[in-house]
């Protein structure tokens, strides 16, 4: 076993996970701040699937619920609701317990069909983790597959847990929302810590508002779009005044 190697490769593919869940899945599917070609929605949602297990309809329409009802009991996953920690550490029971419930995804996700290869592939959770388990093992061997495999899980699920829980508790709060802005999470994040910024322009597909603030995931935006891989919505910011 290699742990360094484990611990290098786990949080690489946590990153990579991290920028397409916000380019692709956050700021693409649910917001429709942009809107990305064939082949990068192909490798986009295969990479969801590999390392996440999400079904992107599902992860589309409980975030808009979440903007829809923001901190409110109708929340999903709202620390001032059901707790800090509880967001924290069970944020993705919070997603997946919403999701299926029979109406937020009908409700939230009209927009977003299941198509085909969903049938065929992107639905089966089970099938996309163990596949990507299996090319973590293959790659790194057995045990420094595994390793890396769980070091992925935890950090993924801690730092979108992060998002959310820190993102409604601690942190600048520059525009009037309840969400804050976090600098150093947004690094980790791919921009997702400039929360507060998102509620107030949530149609933007830049999260950095102010002068000084950096986030990540805007750079993989605009080389899309230079690449002429993406389409940007609107590059001026729409700010609301409640969100």
């Amino acid at each position: 076993m290699h742990p360094v190697l484990a611990l290098v490769v786990g949080l690489a593919v946590t990153q990579v996970a991290i920028m397409v869940t916000t380019v692709y899945l956050h700021r693409g599917l649910a917001h429709r701040a942009l809107t990305v070609n064939g082949p990068v929605a192909i490798v986009s949602r295969t990479i969801i699937w590999l390392a996440t297990g999400m079904r992107p309809r599902e992860w589309a329409a409980v975030h808009r619920r979440h903007h829809a009802a923001t901190d409110t009991p109708e929340d999903p996953h709202s620390p001032a609701q059901v707790g800090f920690w509880r967001v924290q550490l069970a944020n993705a029971a919070l997603y997946r317990r919403v999701a299926r419930d029979g109406v937020t995804v009908d409700r939230y996700a009209r927009d977003l069909p299941a198509d085909r290869l969903d049938r065929v592939l992107f639905d089966h959770a089970f099938l996309g983790l163990g596949t990507g388990v299996v090319l973590l093992c293959l790659v790194l061997g057995w045990e420094t597959g595994l390793l890396a495999a769980a070091i992925h899980a935890v950090s993924y699920l801690m730092l979108s847990g992060a998002i959310n829980a820190v993102g409604h508790t601690a942190g600048r709060r520059v525009h009037p929302n309840s969400a804050t802005n976090v600098q150093l999470l947004a690094f980790i994040t791919a921009g997702e810590g400039l929360h507060n910024n998102h509620h107030a322009a949530p149609t933007s597909a830049r999260f950095s508002l102010q002068r000084g603030e950096i986030d990540p995931g805007w750079w993989v935006v605009r080389l899309l779009e230079r690449c002429k891989l993406a389409s940007i919505r609107h590059h001026d910011v729409k700010l609301r005044s409640v969100a």
